[in-house]
């Protein structure tokens, strides 16, 4: 049975659209769009996570029985509204950056183009997605980065909401984790799934070699045996005695691991395991990563960090309106202009200015018309849905290797992990008189 995503919004999207339905004004033609207007304090770069579970989630945002009860029977709004509601469809238009798209300050990561009525009850749909995921993504993008071409892969479900570590685990693969240990994620989405034994599985046992004994006879040699229970160097000596030269792994998840990783690595040498590997786990995060870069590590298990956003639990992205129809039938441009929170009027396209050897300069946004392409530039913007139709679902293995690109073309200080200024300007294009 497909699960309705309409009641997944805010009361007072169902009572502005009662009040315009009301006044006649509901069917006005309207474009909004989600934008950062800054990026988490500190931060070079973003990246776009979610854009495909929002498509999803547009598909199934329908107001069913149980859905319009529930309106009824608690007076959200009137009858007419939920009449109304019965009814709806979305009809128009959605176009924005495609997943794993690195986004800056005012990047018209999503537009979308509609009546009111229609677009406006998407807002808090679209920036619940479009804010966890792209603060999940950016975090992971900063991971990645810093691992370099070793692995990383995302254990946090323990530390967060059921529903959202499935989502952040996506959103982490997306961004260039391998694998996750979440089962949904790979059932659902198609993310690679890893995983062997907690310490509890060697607690399990009346001593330490009969856990391993029992896990590598389970699993094969080439598993990965946790060797921090109880005292790590004998641990490392029963693995060696226990699965030979074809051992996997070890992890460490506690302690100093870059000591640790070190002196497990001169034991593994000397017992001739020079193809064993060394996972660090352990409240992991970009700059632990970065600390570890100089140690015989093989790998990265996150969790804690990776899952909160490492210090960005949100995009703090907004959905604004920015242009209506007017008296005339043209579409005019509107915009906020409250203390700290002003937006910029008028439809968007985007490109990425790019110098002759492919290194992004600026985010050129053009206001009412494509910015000029200089010859050297890439456009950002992808239509998604055509007429109410989703045309592009923003297949997860696409979106990892577009970002693995879009990060590739940004300036080298984009890596850095100390705190700075986007690592490009935002350009603003006025539309020609």
């Amino acid at each position: 049975m497909t699960v309705s995503t309409a009641l997944l919004t805010d009361h007072y999207e169902l009572t502005m659209l009662q009040a315009a339905l009301r006044s006649g004004e509901a069917r006005r033609r309207c474009v909004f769009e989600a934008f950062a207007r800054r990026l988490p304090d500190g931060r070079r770069y973003g990246v776009l996570g979610g854009t495909g579970r929002f498509l999803e989630a547009l598909e199934t945002f329908r107001f069913g029985d149980d859905e319009l009860r529930f309106l009824r029977d608690t007076r959200v709004v009137d009858a007419e509204t939920v009449a109304w509601l019965e009814g709806y469809r979305f009809s128009g238009q959605v176009s924005g950056y495609a997943e794993g798209e690195c986004y800056f300050p005012g990047s018209p990561v999503l537009v979308v183009e509609s009546s009111f009525a229609e677009g406006v009850v998407l807002e808090t749909l679209a920036l619940s997605i479009l804010n966890h995921d792209t603060a999940i993504a950016s975090a992971a993008s900063r991971m990645t980065s810093a691992a370099g071409d070793r692995p990383c892969i995302e254990m946090g479900s323990r530390r967060t909401h059921e529903e959202a570590a499935v989502a952040a685990a996506r959103a982490a693969y997306v961004a260039g984790f391998e694998a996750t240990s979440n089962l949904e994620a790979g059932r659902r989405h198609g993310v690679p799934t890893t995983g062997t034994a907690a310490h509890a599985f060697t607690l399990l046992y009346d001593s330490e070699r009969e856990a391993f004994t029992a896990q590598v006879e389970s699993l094969g040699r080439g598993t990965t045996l946790l060797v921090d229970t109880y005292d790590v160097r004998t641990a490392v000596d029963l693995a060696l005695e226990i699965a030979g030269p074809e051992l996997g792994a070890v992890r460490l998840d506690s302690g100093d691991l870059l000591i640790q990783a070190t002196e497990v690595r001169h034991q593994l040498d000397a017992a001739g395991n020079h193809d064993t590997k060394i996972i660090v786990t352990s409240d992991l995060d970009e700059y632990a990563i970065a600390g570890l870069a100089a140690g015989p590590v093989s790998g990265y298990g996150v969790g804690t960090a990776l899952v909160t956003g490492s210090g960005a639990p949100t995009a703090s992205m907004v959905y604004k309106l920015v242009q209506r129809e007017d008296a005339s039938g043209r579409l005019a441009p509107v915009a906020k202009k409250s203390k700290d929170k002003t937006s910029v009027g008028g439809r968007k396209w985007a490109l990425r200015r790019r110098s002759p050897e492919g290194v992004a300069q600026a985010e050129v946004i053009g206001i009412g018309e494509h910015p000029v392409d200089d010859g050297d530039d890439r456009p950002l913007m992808v239509e998604l849905v055509r007429d109410g139709d989703v045309v592009d679902h923003q297949d997860i293995h696409e979106a990892r290797a577009r970002h693995a690109a879009s990060r590739d073309e940004l300036p080298r200080a984009a890596r850095q992990l100390s705190r700075g200024e986007p690592v490009i300007p935002t350009v603003y294009e006025q539309e020609h008189a």
